[in-house]
């Protein structure tokens, strides 16, 4: 069994977040409120690899570019980091092969996360 098994990324301000992640991701999401926290969960295909995640806003989730980093998957980080600066944001570290895997890049959310990208080879 892969240890993953769904994340959350903190946010102060859930539409903005949204807003966000489908600009840069295109993205739709489904709000729920979950335990008395408002969540925006990403959208989810039970066929594919991988895991699901929400943006999530309360009292407990704090933006941080520190601590826990989640990866998500894209076909062009160099695609993808380009809508990231189109929408204000900044680039963190920039696109690096990551050995026989593929590559990776970090830039900063419009929450204030380190968000890490990975593209395969």
């Amino acid at each position: 069994m892969n240890p993953g098994s769904y994340f959350e990324i903190p946010v102060a301000d859930l539409e903005r977040a949204m807003a966000f992640y489908t600009a840069v991701f295109g993205y739709e999401f489904t709000r729920e409120t979950i335990h008395g926290n408002e969540m925006a969960l990403f959208p989810l295909d039970p066929a594919s690899d991988g895991i699901g995640g929400a943006l999530s806003k309360g009292e407990v989730y704090v933006p941080s570019k520190t601590g826990t980093m989640i990866y998500l998957n894209v076909t062009s980080i160099d695609e993808t980091l380009e809508r990231v600066l189109e929408q204000g944001s900044e680039i963190l570290f920039p696109k690096t092969k990551a050995g026989e895997y593929g590559f990776v890049a970090e830039f900063e959310d419009s929450e204030g996360n380190r968000i890490a990208l990975f593209q395969s080879l």
